[in-house]
């Protein structure tokens, strides 16, 4: 291959013009480095910067602030809340003063810094709060109407804060007083606007009589303002004082205001004179509402359309609100008039279709689109206040085809914030959440991962509603109603799983430990299991990993056939407890350690305990490592006398560590942990005080376990007979023991942090768990419920699902009582891990 001929025209130049041009370039490359030498400090001026060593905190800011340059004088302000921390009174008596000066020729970046370390100080309490307004208040108010914009909202943010905090007597005479002339027509603008948002602090601190007197007159004033943004200030000020004045001072004193501001000439000001009626709505009686508000408002939302695109943006985000507020008053003519304009606002944009090209848009054209995508997203904010306002009821005839619009929004947003709306729709529909699997499906399905990860954060109980049509009592399983729903969550795992977004995949994994409830174990078995150990043997982020591990057990906890058991517990311990990769042996030890937490102490002991201590032997430090701190929880699961020979198999893998260990690491973490071993208290087979609340967790755990294989076995008995056998009167007697019960976990494991400790999961037991366990009543939680209803017990085909795991011989077992260890694992040769281990991964045996 050779490199294809210079197109005609481009042909490389190397005359005298090409030369000249190269050096100017080189030219403009020596005066680019001129200033990099130049910004070199000469000695004079390191001289000028350095300080004395020996010298305190306070004499050091003291020196700096009199002679040291601007960047010395700011890093002082900054330091000045640990200075007070430190040393207060010598602070306020030396360096403030200092400060003070300082300010009064600083610029921008130093009086922002010093509006910071004001309000730092006040949150931190550093001095009593008559100290800090005799010395910071007045430095404080000097600075309020600075030049710069940024400065004065700053320095008010710091004072709104301090009024707080003060008592009466200062505020009247320190700010209110004052205020008086600065709201005057004769002072600047900014003076004015600043006026405003202090008379709204203001207003929750006096009585009603002293605001009557000396607060409203100039509130009035303010709001009849030459300019439109002080007016416009004011206005939104009105919320807070109509709080401070009460109901009757509201309804003669603000609402005229509010109704004159309402048809200013200015859009800003009738848009906040609009919001204010809004937030002031349940203030006013039903008689006001009617009368004057409604009025009002009506007008407004016929003007929004003709006026700029940001009065549709605040009149959508609050239209749920107002909904809500005029609900009672509104004729039906009315009530479907606000309907009608919302349903007109969701789809604010979509019937303008064009062709053209993105670039070849118009700038303002995509700032329009921009305005109109913002409606439709406040749109799909309010939709569970609109169902509200139809009633859930009429959801169907008034509102479905909007929410189709606006999980089928072309925008992100607009879906994303649907998305998050959508248990809260799920909630309100209740009996009618069935209209809205279609959504749900759409919305798991769509090709934006944010609105998946929005979706996600409720989709247990988005289900759970689904699955019992929105009923509290535990109904039968709805879901196969819907076929799209496991395509549509295997392909969104898929979909995050390819993504650079592994929290998304992560958390998503997290939530798919609800699905016992939701769907038959088959389902989960053929459709998801097998995905699960993929993720921990070949995923490269191991929260993603772990997430994966806790959902895999969790399906494990709740399988309903135990030749399945078998083989994804011989699985765990053939291809992750003895695979050749360290990765995989260290993910071992993280499902143990999930293991213990979900299911109960026998079932550990008899499946895992002795693949668990095998890995004393591993050649891998980092896995050494791991078990050791695995260990005070594996002896937690024994109980004596029953298990006395797994403790001293225990015992002596801890011995042959301690004994054999070569890495200095791993030894020293063994011997602390032998210590904590030594510790520990064993359980005994029988109750104990001090184990109470841990043993009877530990028995609910093993009881459904158990019944679990009862019931399997009465199914298999069942499905073996023809019509109803005697046996069958056994399998319903079981069945509605199941239901009448109530365990001890009342909580599901699909809600639980994938991370969470044994210990998290000993707190939940409580008076009415002990009392749950009382020999008269027996059972399962309610998420067991549901996974042993009528509808798991269906015979399901799955002759056309490819099987997940292949026929594996035997599972050997570790049953109390009985000493037989596991195969011994395979050498510890490490494949490439997916991820770069730890730096203590490269150590390892030869």
């Amino acid at each position: 291959m050779h490199p294809p001929p210079p197109a005609a025209g481009v042909a490389m130049d190397f005359g005298q013009n090409s030369l000249f041009g190269y050096m100017e370039d080189l030219q403009e490359l020596t005066i680019i480095e001129r200033p990099v030498r130049r910004s070199l400090k000469t000695p004079e001026e390191i001289e000028r910067l350095t300080v004395d060593e020996d010298l305190s905190d306070i004499e050091r800011a003291v020196y700096l602030l009199s002679a040291g340059q601007d960047i010395q004088g700011t890093s002082v302000i900054a330091n000045l809340p640990f200075l007070m921390r430190q040393n207060a009174t010598e602070t306020l008596r030396r360096v403030l003063p200092k400060v003070r000066e300082a300010l009064h020729v600083a610029g921008v970046e130093m009086q922002l810094t010093a509006a910071v370390a004001f309000l730092t100080i006040l949150q931190e309490e550093s001095v009593s709060v008559h100290t800090y307004a005799h010395s910071f208040l007045q430095v404080i108010l000097l600075h309020l109407e600075h030049r710069d914009t940024g400065v004065s909202n700053a320095w008010l943010e710091t004072l709104l804060a301090v009024i707080e905090v003060l008592p009466k007597e200062t505020l009247r005479h320190e700010i209110l007083n004052p205020l008086v002339s600065k709201a005057q027509l004769s002072q600047t603008v900014q003076s004015r606007l600043v006026s405003c948002k202090i008379l709204g602090k203001l207003a929750n601190k006096f009585d009603a009589h002293t605001i009557k007197r000396e607060i409203l007159p100039l509130v009035k004033s303010l709001c009849q303002d030459v300019e439109y943004e002080v007016r416009s200030c004011m206005c939104r000020q009105l919320e807070n004082i109509a709080q401070g004045i009460g109901t009757e001072l509201t309804k003669s004193v603000v609402l005229p205001e509010l109704i004159e501001l309402s048809r200013d000439e200015g859009s800003s000001v009738r848009l906040a004179a609009f919001e204010t009626l809004v937030n002031l709505l349940d203030i006013f009686d039903t008689d006001d509402r009617s009368q004057t508000i409604l009025p009002l408002v009506k007008s407004f939302c016929e003007k929004s359309f003709k006026a700029d695109e940001s009065i549709l943006i605040s009149l959508s985000f609050h239209l749920g609100k107002l909904c809500h507020g005029l609900y009672g008053i509104l004729t039906p003519d009315q009530h479907l008039r606000f309907l009608e304009f919302y349903k007109k606002l969701c789809t604010l944009g979509l019937q303008q279709e064009n062709g053209h090209n993105e670039n070849q848009i118009p700038p303002q054209i995509l700032e329009q689109e921009k305005k109109y995508t913002s409606v439709r997203k406040n749109c799909a904010y309010n939709f569970p206040a609109m169902i509200v306002f139809v009633d859930p009821k009429n959801f169907h005839m008034e509102l479905y085809p909007t929410f189709f619009c606006l999980c089928h929004d072309p925008e992100v947003p607009v879906r994303y914030t649907i998305a998050i709306c959508f248990y809260e729709v799920s909630k309100l529909l209740n009996s009618g959440v069935y209209l809205i699997q279609k959504e749900l499906i759409t919305l798991l399905q769509d090709e934006s991962l944010e609105v998946l990860d929005a979706l996600v954060d409720h989709l247990p109980e988005i289900l759970e509603l689904m699955s019992t049509g929105g009923e509290s009592s535990v109904q039968e399983n709805k879901l196969p109603s819907l076929p799209d729903l496991i395509p549509a969550l295997t392909a969104a795992e898929q979909r995050a799983a390819t993504s650079l977004k592994w929290r998304t995949h992560e958390k998503l994994l997290q939530k798919y430990a609800c699905l016992p409830q939701i769907i038959s174990s088959d389902q989960i078995y053929y459709r998801f299991l097998q995905r699960m150990f993929t993720i921990m043997m070949t995923n490269n982020v191991l929260p993603v990993q772990k997430a994966a591990s806790r959902t895999l057990c969790v399906f494990l906890r709740y399988n309903r056939k135990q030749e399945q058991r078998h083989e994804v517990i011989q699985k765990l311990i053939e291809q992750l407890g003895q695979g050749r990769s360290y990765w995989n042996r260290l993910r071992f030890l993280d499902t143990c350690e999930f293991i213990i937490e979900i299911f109960s102490k026998s079932f550990f002991c008899k499946y895992f305990f002795l693949p668990a201590i095998e890995l004393t032997h591993d050649p891998v430090a980092n896995v050494r490592m791991k078990l050791c701190y695995l260990l005070p929880k594996v002896k937690s699961t024994l109980k004596i006398p029953a298990d006395k020979h797994l403790l001293q198999q225990l015992e002596m893998c801890v011995r042959k560590l301690l004994c054999q260990e070569k890495d200095k690491d791993v030894l020293a973490i063994v011997k602390r942990t032998v210590l904590e071993l030594d510790r520990m208290e064993m359980s005994m087979d029988a109750f104990q005080k001090k184990f109470y609340e841990k043993d009877l967790l530990d028995q609910e755990k093993e009881r459904e376990e158990l019944l679990l294989l009862e019931m399997e076995q009465l199914e298999k008995e069942k499905q073996q007979n023809d019509g109803r056998p005697p046996g069958d009167k056994i399998f319903d007697k079981k069945r509605k023991e199941i239901k009448k019960s109530k365990l001890i976990r009342s909580q599901s494991f699909n809600n639980q942090a994938f991370h969470a400790k044994y210990g998290n999961l000993e707190k939940c037991t409580s008076k009415s768990s002990v009392a749950a366990y009382a020999p008269s009543v027996s059972g399962l939680t309610k998420t067991s419920v549901l996974s042993l209803t009528d509808d798991s017990f269906r015979t399901r085909n799955t002759s056309n699902v490819p099987p997940s795991f292949p026929p594996n011989p035997a599972l050997p077992s570790t049953s109390r009582g009985t000493g037989s260890t596991a195969d011994s694992k395979n050498g510890g040769s490490k494949d490439p891990p997916p991820r770069k281990a730890a730096s203590k991964s490269r150590k390892s045996n030869p």
